[in-house]
């Protein structure tokens, strides 16, 4: 095929997100041909959960993760694109979009398929009449850069009262700090730091490399995701919680599959797999937040699962793999009925 993207920004480009990969998030883009440097990014073991005096971790079953700045994988991105011989457009934002093709400054490029990889404000999605949500969770955050060694090999995740905070190392000395909350003013960082006094302390005389950055993060699906000549990918076509780390995931994923249903000229292929692949962390994301709202709740789980610690090393399992549904609802039962037994 004979691709062209259009962007209305320039490289690298940026985004406010946690910025850590799971390892099947890497054997992905692997498959995709992204080469991406141990040395580009800080490697990560696995996932640490904390909350005043308790704490749980596990490591990832299927090798390590990776914590690497958004800006780095967006240029090895455009590494492979280039040797694919896709056609880059920078500062080309798209004006509308037609059966035949899509409309660009001064110029009509004419097109067999279209495809909205666009966010979660997508414009192609709401020109295609496709912008019609059966469920949707809006959250805020708020992410900074921490000039400092990182303290961890692992993800960390710090649970306030009403937000959470997710620290990835991406450097050797740089570590992302990002915080996730129901209203926009929960993402402060100060009144955040107060409630975690540990990470506070760890933070604390760290110069802040880069400017803050906002998002907004939502967790949504879609009646659909296609249309006549038009597919939809990556945030764009739906999303799960920022607190999952499955975004990238699944984005690269769609993005297989998507090109597969191209090919077969047959777009309904790719419907069916894109509900199949957002199950699975639609359902721990409803799980996460769950417990982000309820301190109580929270708190007694986490105290369980410090005192099961294999029973958190299979929820992260499932959780980072390609689990079959039956196993994620297995080990769903056995967490309820360890919580209820606690």
């Amino acid at each position: 095929m004979s691709v062209t993207i259009a962007d209305g920004g320039a490289p690298p480009i940026d985004k406010a997100c946690g910025e850590g990969l799971l390892p099947e998030t890497l054997s992905v883009l692997a498959e995709l041909g992204v080469e991406i440097p141990p040395v580009t990014g800080f490697p990560i073991r696995g996932v640490r959960f904390l909350q005043r005096n308790v704490e749980v971790s596990a490591e990832f079953p299927g090798g390590t993760g990776l914590g690497i700045r958004r800006t780095v994988l967006h240029a090895r991105m455009i590494v492979r694109a280039e040797q694919c011989g896709v056609q880059l457009l920078w500062r080309t934002p798209v004006a509308g979009i037609s059966t035949g093709g899509v409309h660009v400054p001064g110029a009509f490029l004419p097109a067999r398929w279209i495809i909205g990889a666009d966010g979660s404000g997508s414009r192609v999605r709401r020109w295609s009449g496709l912008d019609f949500a059966i469920r949707e969770k809006r959250r805020f955050a708020a992410r900074r850069h921490y000039r400092i060694a990182p303290w961890s090999e692992y993800a960390e995740i710090y649970w306030g009262r009403s937000a959470q905070t997710y620290v990835t190392p991406v450097s050797e000395n740089e570590v992302c700090v990002v915080v996730l909350a129901e209203q926009a003013e929960g993402t402060e960082f100060a009144p955040f730091l107060k409630e975690c006094p540990e990470l506070a302390r760890r933070l604390a005389g760290a110069e802040v490399c880069n400017r803050e950055r906002g998002a907004v993060t939502l967790m949504h699906s879609l009646a659909a995701v296609h249309s006549g000549n038009v597919g939809l990918v990556g945030d764009a076509s739906g999303g799960v919680d920022a607190i999952t780390g499955e975004g990238m995931r699944l984005a690269f994923r769609q993005a297989q599959i998507l090109a597969s249903a191209m090919d077969q000229e047959n777009l309904e292929v790719y419907g069916q797999a894109h509900r199949a692949l957002a199950r699975k962390p639609m359902f721990i994301g409803d799980i996460l937040l769950m417990h982000g709202r309820n301190e109580r709740v929270r708190a007694r789980s986490l105290r369980m699962l410090a005192a099961k610690p294999q029973l958190f090393a299979r929820l992260l399992a499932l959780h980072s793999g390609d689990a079959a549904w039956e196993d994620v609802l297995s080990a769903g039962a056995q967490f309820g009925w360890r919580f209820l037994a606690a």
